[in-house]
């Protein structure tokens, strides 16, 4: 076990390098990693596959595959555009005003969609908007998934970490629990990050008058090709929505209703099946499966779970420290390993840490710890929440590329500022 701990260790850490160095393809590299792990049987298919601990989060790739189809039948209405014309418009064509409309934005569709599915929708936005005002895409893109992983710490459906935290075998939380607890908190982070953008990417906005008058002169309806495709779309939109929030009551997963939505969409419209995929991102979706099956590696050969039971035992049954090394520890390691993998492993030992402290409100503070650590710390770097790989590709595929470096020293700095004010945070309201 020794040795395949040690191949696993190495074979992530490489994988982890090159991504990072950006000289192969991430694709490539995560599909080279999850083959080695697979051939030195290191994991296997059935755990790779199947295993809900450590393998491949069907449910994440087929939310991820239901959305992408959503937005890309949405596309096709000119919706985008107009939301375009209609945020310049709003922001008078200022760059840093429209920043803070578009995170805004993002933050709060973050709360009652899903990060993942918030970014996939405003991103075309974004990219149309930008070109507008000849503005530097990069920054904007970077700042609304930032937004998008604060914004869904707020609610059980915003994250897909909050998910797993929130089911009964685990935290046994409710939508209203996470609103209750985190939501203040992060419209306070939201209002901080806000601040931040102007300094983080005031090399940005760069404001062009007979740009911003050229946009007050056209007409966002105009650009609406097909209201009754629209309309579609929205009633679809609005009851898969419905349907996230409403996750508590009709125990559907979110990447059931996601499915189901992506299949209404295709079958009661005029979109062929053609037009519906080509929007979908499927190097970024193949991504996430070779990540999931080496993190998974990681998880079989118990390097995650002692590294995690490691940081369980130091505190020795003190819950102020549980909580601060529980929510720094979650951050720094979100930030390496994707934030869905290693909720789903660390969940069940915050569940006994909750046990071991008692069990009552006082300890469900752990829950809220591991949470905000894994949430926030997705912010870091560019592969730290699925947000962020999806981003990422959408801006590859879109001709302006965006680096793991210049994602990742932004994060950095996003990350410890938020973290820094939860600490405090959690720290006065429940200890």
């Amino acid at each position: 076990m020794f040795l395949a701990a040690t191949l696993a260790i190495a074979i992530f850490v490489t994988a982890y390098a090159l991504i990072a160095s950006e000289k192969i393809d991430r694709t490539k590299v995560a599909l080279g990693g999850a083959a080695l792990m697979l051939l030195f049987h290191i994991t296997d298919a059935e755990n790779a596959f199947f295993s809900e601990e450590s393998g491949i989060e069907w449910n994440v790739i087929f939310l991820l595959l239901g959305m992408m189809v959503i937005v890309s039948v949405l596309r096709q209405t000119g919706v985008f555009e107009y939301l375009a014309i209609w945020a310049a418009k709003r922001a008078r064509g200022k760059p840093y005003r429209l920043m803070v409309m578009l995170v805004v934005i993002t933050a709060v569709a973050s709360a009652l969609l899903d990060n993942v599915t918030t970014v996939l929708l405003i991103a075309p936005v974004t990219f149309l908007v930008c070109e507008r005002l000849n503005l530097k895409v990069a920054p904007y893109l970077i700042a609304e998934v930032m937004a998008s992983n604060i914004g869904g710490t707020a609610t059980l459906v915003g994250d897909p970490p909050n998910i797993i935290i929130a089911a009964p075998s685990r935290g046994d939380l409710s939508f209203n629990d996470f609103l209750i607890h985190l939501a203040p908190l992060v419209i306070v982070l939201i209002a901080v990050f806000c601040l931040m953008c102007r300094w983080l990417f005031r090399s940005a906005f760069t404001y062009d008058p007979a740009l911003a008058e050229e946009i007050m002169t056209l007409e966002e309806r105009e650009a609406i090709t097909d209201r009754r495709l629209l309309v579609q779309c929205l009633l679809v939109l609005g009851v898969v929505v419905a349907a996230f929030v409403l996750h508590p009551v009709l125990h559907y997963e979110p990447s059931v209703v996601a499915l189901l939505g992506a299949g209404l969409l295709v079958a009661a419209t005029k979109v062929t099946t053609e037009q519906a995929l080509e929007e979908v991102e499927w190097p970024t979706l193949v991504f996430f499966a070779g990540l999931f099956v080496m993190v998974g590696g990681l998880v079989e050969t118990g390097v995650i779970s002692k590294i995690s039971q490691a940081a369980a035992d130091a505190t020795e049954g003190r819950l102020g420290l549980a909580t601060m090394l529980l929510l720094w520890a979650s951050a720094g390691l979100s930030a390496v390993v994707d934030n869905i993998p290693y909720v789903a492993t660390m969940s069940p030992i915050v569940a006994d840490l909750v046990q071991q402290n008692g069990g009552n409100d006082k300890a469900q503070v752990l829950w809220w710890a591991l949470a905000l650590g894994a949430d926030l710390g997705g912010n870091a770097t560019a592969v730290g929440a699925s947000a962020n790989v999806v981003v990422l590709g959408i801006a590859a595929r879109n001709g302006t590329p965006i680096s793991f470096w210049q994602f990742t020293k932004y994060g950095l700095v996003v990350t410890f500022v938020t973290v820094a004010l939860a600490t405090p945070y959690l720290w006065l309201r429940y200890l």
